[in-house]
């Protein structure tokens, strides 16, 4: 129709997806890559610094630390970045947090197609796990009571986001990676960390909170 402005040819699948207005990816994949590991770096180092100031903190906690406020931020930012902006793909501007999801989206078209489902594991985690992420770091800080169960409830949540994520893309066909390289640096790679780190987390916090109740067992029995 004359005067109707067409989107440009988008890469993802499948190719009818239907994505009006779209704009295609402007940053290199090297700018927009290395903005994050640069930034994860120089944020998860700033922790692991001043954690050492903090008194007798083991190095498993300071990495936990660590760990907590590198997940907790990409959760609030990146993640939330994508619940709060479901025209991402329209963007013009070159604005950093458009760009990732325009190129995650080559590993995952379900993130450009905006599918409930996504939009609902990444949205929970965004607004709960998130904050929750933070504040496990301040209870690690504080030597908190609450420390590992909180803990251990982010990690049983990223499990379950993160299982969720992989089984209802296969369910529906694990059809939406436009390539090899998309779909095992994306989807299989980047996102195997939020299983792997969680599921040690969880077997220590595990451990160290059944410890501690088989020493306030014992501890019962002896004044019994």
């Amino acid at each position: 129709m004359a005067g109707k402005s067409e989107a440009a040819p988008h890469p993802y699948v499948p190719a009818d997806l239907q994505l009006s207005e779209y704009v295609p990816v402007s940053l290199p994949f090297s700018t927009i890559i290395g903005v994050y590991f640069l930034s994860s770096i120089l944020v998860t180092s700033l922790v692991w610094t001043l954690s050492g100031r903090l008194p007798k903190k083991a190095k498993i906690e300071r990495l936990l630390m660590c760990w907590w406020v590198f997940t907790g931020l990409t959760h609030m930012i990146l993640e939330g970045y994508f619940v709060f902006s479901p025209e991402f793909y329209k963007d013009k501007t070159s604005f950093y947090l458009a760009e990732v999801w325009k190129e995650y989206s080559k590993g995952d078209s379900r993130y450009a197609a905006r599918e409930s489902g996504i939009v609902s594991i990444e949205g929970l985690t965004s607004v709960l796990e998130g904050p929750a992420c933070i504040l496990a770091m301040y209870a690690i800080a504080t030597e908190k009571s609450y420390s590992y169960i909180l803990q251990f409830a982010i990690s049983l949540g990223q499990l379950y986001g993160t299982f969720l994520y992989y089984i209802t893309a296969v369910l529906d066909g694990d059809n939406f990676s436009s390539g090899p390289f998309y779909y095992y640096a994306y989807y299989v790679v980047a996102n195997s960390f939020w299983i792997l780190i969680p599921s040690l987390i969880a077997i220590r916090c595990w451990k160290k909170i059944c410890a501690a109740m088989n020493s306030e067992g014992h501890k019962k029995r002896k004044i019994r």
